[in-house]
């Protein structure tokens, strides 16, 4: 059965399948106007706010892509798995990488009101810095064995 809310999930992959440095007036169309948006290094209130920090976020990014892998929707509450890839000039020098993470969503009013994004920091960023990321990987293979 298609609700209400599992038609708002869908709007909200729709825009995220296509978000570029180019469209990011599209978050409007699936954010609350007093949006609360977290991950492991922001917290944002406000849809200004938030449009502020994609427009930063997409200017200092080559590219971000996302692919939703997994959507499960319980009534107000959404969770979202995904697979990132993206490239940024000073990681890797400018590599395409890939990062998966879920995201927690909750619903107000046909809007997502909450959005709480959970990755590995680490992975994300500190792995693809020259020396740091030699170090962390090197720590990661000896904790495998």
């Amino acid at each position: 059965m298609v609700t209400t809310n599992n038609i708002v999930i869908n709007r909200f992959i729709e825009v995220y399948c296509q978000l570029n440095k180019d469209n990011l007036l599209l978050l409007n169309d699936v954010y609350h106007s007093e949006i609360v948006f977290e991950d492991p290094a922001h917290h944002v209130v406000g849809i200004d706010a938030l449009q502020h920090y994609f427009t930063t976020l997409y200017s200092n990014i080559n590219y971000c892509n996302f692919t939703i892998n997994q959507a499960v929707v319980d009534g107000d509450c959404a969770f979202l798995q995904w697979t990132m890839i993206f490239s940024h000039p000073k990681l890797q020098q400018g590599k395409q990488r890939t990062l998966d993470g879920c995201t927690q969503l909750t619903i107000k009013q046909q809007q997502i009101i909450y959005h709480r994004d959970f990755f590995d920091l680490g992975a994300m960023l500190y792995e693809g810095l020259p020396v740091i990321g030699y170090v962390i990987t090197s720590i990661k293979t000896r904790l495998g064995q």
